[in-house]
């Protein structure tokens, strides 16, 4: 082991369902990469993410708090200020801590600057800023604006004559602009609710800006541009301890893959970026091992939430799946309180440290944070990783022993407690179903309980035969949300 610490790289996804890979039951796309990342690691069976949607599942993977405890963790627009202090504990600043080169690449959508922003300045607070050494990033999400790539604090290759601006006020839009709303004849894409302001490489998106044209992001080439700054990373800091963390923009809308990739899938856009995707995972490994560093390196898969067909534009999601089943038997998307929001697809290997299989331990992200501390000998303080679990034994596959107990969240902070094999959902209100979607999302006016070792899709409600399980669980969610961290040490 050319390293005494080992690298760790977190790959993380971007609406992928738990049914949408083959080693976890996906027949329809082929995903070979990260089949063989699974082949060679441990897969687990219940690994969640925080929250059913992406901003709330990034802020807690980064902080180790259950995002409902900052009630700023939701879906970011793209001029947001950014939600964690530059003073906060962090995981890649542990990491930092501990003598690694830190990186992120990719999707960030948890905010930047402090209000106000300029993008035409140095941007500050950034990822740089709360425990990123390295930071090339898309600044929240594909289908908003501004759509350019911020390298370190600046745009990337933004002109000085020709100055971004952006805003996100829909009374506001600028003057003569085309729109998708207005202007649908300019548009290779269709929008199908939202998504139609301005227009971007033919793509109506969310909120307004105007300039920057030198700076402006390629659809097509996105995936591209993310893996060269991926394998850089790797490649400049081969000979030294590092932390990446790789966020992908696949499979989020606005689905346009690279040309090697366009109606491979035979599912339309959907399936293609995720074939896109896995290639881009295969490279990265591929790299790992021409430096000899696989061996050296924990890498880690997952995605930030369940998925979704048809979220915002109509490039036939809905029409094409066919028999392919997104979330496999779970119930819910991305969204929901039920499984199908946060159970998601979770891998691990460390080729000769971590032996291959697959394990049903209880895991989160929320608990990388304190799982890595403890595999670092890092210390915590008390207002560090509040809700994060050292769970480094069942994600090493020494044992099986993971949570015993978990929050989830659909959107709106709406929570859900998992105890052992049973899950809670307390009666919320709202509709049963986001009708833009097409997806459940767990509201009811009537408590909810399911047994998800006998009934794993969620679709016999108990709680009128187990009411003293339902205020037993009703009361522990009250407490661990009144509680200031669930992690042992942490201040009430």
């Amino acid at each position: 082991m050319k390293n005494k610490k080992p690298n760790v790289i977190i790959m993380y996804a971007d609406d992928l369902g738990y049914g949408d890979v083959g080693c976890y039951g996906g027949e329809r796309i082929p995903t070979p990469h990260i089949d063989r990342l699974a082949s060679g690691g441990l897969r687990f069976t219940e690994g969640y993410a925080a929250a059913a949607t992406c901003t709330p599942s990034r802020y807690s993977l980064l902080t180790g708090e259950y995002p409902w405890r900052n009630e700023e963790a939701a879906i970011l627009a793209g001029d947001a200020p950014l939600i964690m202090a530059s003073d906060a504990p962090t995981m890649p600043r542990m990491f930092q801590e501990a003598g690694y080169s830190t990186g992120i690449v990719g999707k960030w959508h948890l905010g930047l600057g402090s209000g106000g922003l300029d993008w035409n300045q140095d941007i500050s607070p950034c990822p740089l800023d709360i425990g990123f050494d390295y930071s090339y990033i898309l600044a929240a999400t594909n289908d908003r604006v501004p759509c350019v790539y911020v390298d370190g604090r600046r745009v990337d290759g933004l002109e000085s004559d020709d100055p971004i601006e952006v805003t996100y006020d829909p009374h506001r839009p600028f003057p003569g602009l085309p729109t998708g709303r207005n202007n649908p004849e300019l548009l290779r894409m269709m929008y199908s609710h939202g998504h139609d302001m301005s227009i971007v490489n033919g793509v109506s998106r969310i909120g307004y800006m105007r300039g920057g044209e030198a700076a402006l992001w390629d659809d097509e080439t996105m995936a591209d541009v993310f893996l060269d700054k991926a394998v850089t990373f790797v490649n400049d800091h081969s000979q030294e301890p590092f932390f990446l963390y790789y966020a992908f923009h696949q499979p989020h809308v606005p689905r346009l893959p690279g040309p090697r990739f366009v109606g491979k899938s035979g599912l339309g856009p959907r399936g293609d970026v995720i074939m896109e995707m896995d290639w881009c995972v295969g490279q990265l490994l591929d790299t790992l091992e021409e430096q000899g560093l696989r061996e050296d390196t924990i890498v880690i898969f997952s995605s930030d939430n369940g998925p979704v067909l048809n979220d915002g534009y109509r490039d036939q999601a809905v029409e094409l799946v066919g028999d392919h089943r997104p979330a496999g038997d779970l119930r819910g998307g991305k969204y929901s309180m039920y499984d199908g929001g946060t159970r998601v697809p979770f891998i691990l290997s460390w080729p000769g440290t971590v032996d291959s299989g697959s394990s049903d331990a209880l895991v989160c992200h929320t608990d990388f944070y304190a799982s890595f501390a403890a595999l670092l000998d890092q210390p915590l303080s008390a207002d560090a990783a509040v809700d994060s679990f050292d769970v480094s034994a069942a994600l090493l596959g020494q044992n099986a022993r993971g949570r015993t107990e978990l929050v989830t969240e659909g959107t709106q902070a709406k929570t859900v407690l998992r105890q052992a094999d049973w899950v809670f959902i307390p009666p919320h209100p709202g509709p049963a179903v986001n009708t833009d979607v097409d997806i459940e999302l767990g509201n009811s006016p009537e408590p909810q309980l399911y047994d998800l070792r006998r009934d794993l899709s969620q679709q016999r409600n108990l709680a009128d035969e187990n009411p003293s399980m339902v205020e037993s669980m009703e009361a522990r969610l009250a407490d661990m949300r009144a509680c200031r961290g669930t992690r042992p040490g942490t201040k009430p």
